[in-house]
């Protein structure tokens, strides 16, 4: 049997976390061949610093990462919702969303459209 792992890891987790510590939790989940399903996203220097991390760690068994992330439009919002998430982001931080990160061997394709992500993953190999 194949076990496919997921780890929910929620924003209260990271929140205090400088950006070296939370990319430094991330990768340890996914080294341990899990899939993490983030609360909220990462800010785009935190994003780009994972892969740089990740580019220089890469060797033997551990392929890479495959990372998405998808959050809800604020297309057709009026004046008073937009405010108010706005000020919802501003006291809660970015919860807003849902990013993927999982390792390259596991993870065979990622396919995001507005209001999903598609997974596609390859078996788990333990050898």
């Amino acid at each position: 049997m194949v076990k496919l792992q997921l780890q929910y890891v929620p924003h209260y987790e990271l929140q205090h976390l400088s950006s070296e510590e939370k990319i430094r939790k991330l990768l340890k989940i996914v080294k341990a061949e899990k899939i993490i399903l983030l609360e909220g996203k990462l800010s785009s220097l935190e994003e780009a610093k994972l892969i740089e991390i990740t580019m220089q760690e890469i060797k033997g068994k551990f392929k890479g990462i495959e990372i998405c992330t998808i959050s809800s439009s604020s297309k057709n919002l009026t004046v008073l919702e937009s405010f108010s998430k706005t000020v919802y982001s501003l006291l809660l931080g970015k919860r807003e969303g849902l990013t993927i990160i999982g390792p390259a061997s596991i993870i065979k394709e990622i396919k995001r459209d507005p209001d999903k992500i598609t997974l596609l993953t390859s078996s788990v190999r333990r050898s």
